[in-house]
């Protein structure tokens, strides 16, 4: 197979609802690329090309952009970890900020989607019953972004990239 993760690694990405949309003037990709899309986060589209599909986009949402605040990104770490470590899946490193859930874990059953959609319905419930969060919805987008694990450089270069989201807001736990 020739996306298997090594030894069952992944590193998995989840994004607050209306995060990321299609139209975005920061660059955005379809689903399994169907439209080429010109640019990305480094390199943007040409200033106002995707005007009319971003507008569209956000007028078909169903309630507000979620922004993950400074003061519940812990509990909604420690709520995410708790599930994914009660499911038997081994993590290594995650974090939190503001639009993502990054994890580093192994999914021996290799089946990370079906994990970490438990994990992002647990935080979004959990948030809700503590009384930390009163907006209609959950905290999470559809799906998430899953990258199967190369090798053993490819693993320490993403749990480097997770611990540096520290020092750009993000809450992060090694574990």
């Amino acid at each position: 197979m020739a996306n298997a993760p090594w030894n069952d690694w992944y590193h998995v990405i989840a994004h607050a609802y209306g995060s990321w949309l299609r139209g975005d003037p920061r660059g955005f990709r379809t689903r399994h690329h169907r439209e080429h899309v010109e640019g990305d986060y480094k390199n943007p589209p040409p200033k106002g090309h995707f005007d009319k599909l971003h507008a569209q986009s956000k007028s078909l949402m169903k309630r507000e952009v979620v922004h993950i605040d400074g003061d519940l990104r812990q509990f909604v770490l420690d709520a995410a970890v708790e599930k994914l470590r009660g499911d038997s899946i081994e993590l290594l490193v995650a974090s939190v900020d503001a639009k993502h859930l990054h994890v580093l874990g192994r999914f021996r059953d290799r089946r990370p989607r079906e994990w970490i959609g438990r994990a992002k319905k647990h935080t979004s419930h959990s948030a809700r019953q503590a009384g930390l969060r009163e907006e209609k919805g959950g905290l999470w987008g559809k799906r998430c972004g899953v990258h199967p694990i190369r090798d053993r450089r490819h693993q320490l270069n993403v749990f480097g990239y997770i611990l540096n989201h520290a020092s750009q807001g993000a809450v992060v736990l090694e574990i």
